[in-house]
């Protein structure tokens, strides 16, 4: 499908002299592309420069190398990572996240809590804490948030006072409940206790909020998601070898040579069957504004003849290498010679700010010709 897209897109651009035409093919073959990438519209650019929170940017260079090639498929849990700031803005400690973006489809797999824990406040006297306890509670009843009705324990564990850096908590049953039914979502609340049980106030401890801090430490919800789209037609690789398979995307998507001589596109076809490359330029579509990362890939595609016989270095399975027989032979009419086609393929992923201008990492199969064979 994907190289229907981009034929589209390469005709729309030097093929139609009638400029309604190309406007037509063009809308037409974007729309094919964002059902490949799962969506109906493209979101909308941040109405701002927005820096994207990096705990996201880090997962995507861990999970993807610099064209969006998957790295490795089980670093990931599902296939979607979505990130949510903070929309209470208070100083209290009391978050809210809202959700409306999670499509329905979508299985929640896990959902974790980010809070940025600040150095300690200089107190007079010999410091007496040097852990404290800090609980998660899910709000059940927004003015009951102080009593034990009103709020669910998600989870609670002991903090070093020594230090600063990120705390995350597991608060999956809580997204779960919001996720099935909206207006259960009452948000967060962060409680800080002494070791023997006793809130301590001024709590030694503190977190970054959403307001009089800085960006990249503001509470973050980050949820692990699969929705459901995998797949299934080709054997796909886990460790894409990068040396030579994935070469720098060009600046410029090439426009495809159409008006080529007979001959000329005939010597490409008696070339044997082999990986060429097929660049994909998000900034040439349109789609920059809200793609964070990669730029552009290169999806490659395969090209070339499958003559008879059928070398090991074309890779065909035995059904093709019956067809080239029988075909080489003329021992059945209308039986052509195999294809050559993709035998197994990558997974890229891409990073980018949907609609509410929240992070978004998506996983998306099959996307990479990772090499080619006569079938």
């Amino acid at each position: 499908m994907l190289g229907t897209v981009l034929l589209l897109l390469a005709l729309a651009k030097t093929a139609c002299p009638s400029p309604a035409s190309v406007a037509s093919w063009r809308a037409e073959a974007l729309k094919k592309l964002l059902e490949v990438f799962g969506m109906e519209d493209p979101p909308a650019p941040p109405t701002h420069f927005k820096q994207p929170p990096q705990y996201m940017v880090d997962l995507f260079n861990t999970v993807a190398n610099a064209d969006g090639v998957t790295k490795n498929p089980d670093i990931l849990e599902g296939n979607t990572v979505r990130s949510f700031l903070d929309k209470t803005h208070s100083e209290e400690m009391r978050f809210l996240f809202v959700l409306s973006s999670v499509s329905k489809n979508e299985k929640i797999l896990t959902a974790e809590l980010h809070l940025f824990r600040l150095w300690p406040r200089v107190t007079d006297g010999p410091k007496r804490h040097h852990f404290c306890q800090v609980s998660v509670y899910q709000v059940l009843e927004k003015d009951k948030a102080d009593t034990p009705e009103g709020k669910k324990l998600l989870a609670a564990r002991l903090v070093s006072l020594q230090t600063s850096g990120w705390e995350v908590f597991a608060i999956t049953p809580a997204v779960r409940d919001w996720t099935e039914d909206e207006s259960s979502n009452q948000g967060l609340l962060v409680t800080v206790q002494g070791l023997g049980g006793s809130l301590l106030d001024p709590p030694p401890l503190q977190f970054a909020s959403g307001r009089g801090h800085h960006e990249s430490k503001k509470p973050m919800l980050v949820l692990f998601t699969d929705d459901g789209r995998r797949g299934a037609s080709l054997p796909t690789a886990g460790f894409p070898d990068l040396k030579p398979q994935a070469p720098n995307l060009p600046a410029k998507m090439p426009a495809p040579k159409l008006g080529r001589s007979r001959s000329t596109r005939s010597l490409d076809w008696l070339q044997p069957c082999q990986r060429r490359p097929l660049s994909v330029d998000f900034e040439e579509i349109g789609w920059s504004g809200w793609i964070i990362s990669p730029r552009g890939y290169n999806a490659f595609h395969c090209k070339g003849s499958c003559p008879f016989p059928l070398g090991e270095n074309m890779r065909p399975t035995n059904h093709a290498t019956v067809q080239s027989i029988i075909n080489a032979l003329k021992l059945s009419e209308g039986v052509s010679s195999p294809c050559c086609v993709p035998d197994k393929l990558y997974s890229i992923n891409l990073l980018y700010f949907d609609d509410d201008e929240n992070v978004v990492l998506k996983q998306y199969d099959d996307m990479v010709a990772a090499s080619c064979g006569c079938h």
